[in-house]
């Protein structure tokens, strides 16, 4: 019996991108969500300097960033790696390959609006009828009227887990910095 071969490395094929990520693929859902984001609105930077190098689009970046947050890769040097080989990567930022630097600057360049995209994310996931909440759900089990101070909310309280989830961003955001520092500091040893 022989073993399973693989495809030869130097054989053309003529398929696309398009054909390579499945039509239920959570990248799909990314794309869709930062196509119809105002992102001028929220504060990116959409105009590109007159002089200079050509810059990247936000929309490319954030993307990226978003891809990121989506599978927990923090640092912005393993998003950059993650640029060159990974395929669900070239569909979704069109084959661009920021560096490092330039991952980690939209981040710092950009804090409020990536706030703003939290917000705006759930707007849209309820918008294609990904997230409900019209409904409440039960398993028949019965249940006493209770109105304790946990299950009931007011403005102090609203206003309250509001600054909680501010924070939480803060603290999100924070930890990409850290990470992104991490990694420089591991990249210039590895350079001396």
């Amino acid at each position: 019996m022989e073993h399973i071969i693989g495809q030869d490395r130097f054989q053309a094929y003529t398929s696309t991108l398009e054909e390579r990520i499945a039509a239920d693929n959570p990248v799909r859902v990314i794309d869709a969500f930062v196509e119809v984001l105002p992102l001028e609105k929220m504060g990116f930077k959409v105009q590109p300097a007159a002089t200079g190098r050509p810059s990247y689009h936000p929309k490319h970046l954030l993307k990226l960033y978003l891809y990121g947050y989506y599978n927990r890769i923090r640092s912005s040097r393993k998003l950059s790696a993650e640029c060159v080989r990974n395929i669900e990567l070239h569909w979704l930022i069109e084959g661009l390959t920021p560096a490092y630097h330039t991952i980690a600057d939209f981040r710092k360049e950009h804090p409020k609006a990536l706030r703003e995209v939290f917000k705006a994310f759930v707007s849209f996931l309820k918008g294609v009828d990904l997230l409900g909440g019209d409904y409440v759900a039960i398993d028949s089990s019965k249940f006493r009227a209770v109105n304790s101070k946990k299950n009931n909310y007011n403005q102090k309280k609203i206003d309250r887990h509001l600054a909680y989830i501010e924070a939480k961003t803060s603290e999100y955001l924070q930890i990409l910095e850290e990470e992104d520092k991490a990694d420089g500091a591991s990249g210039m040893l590895k350079k001396k």
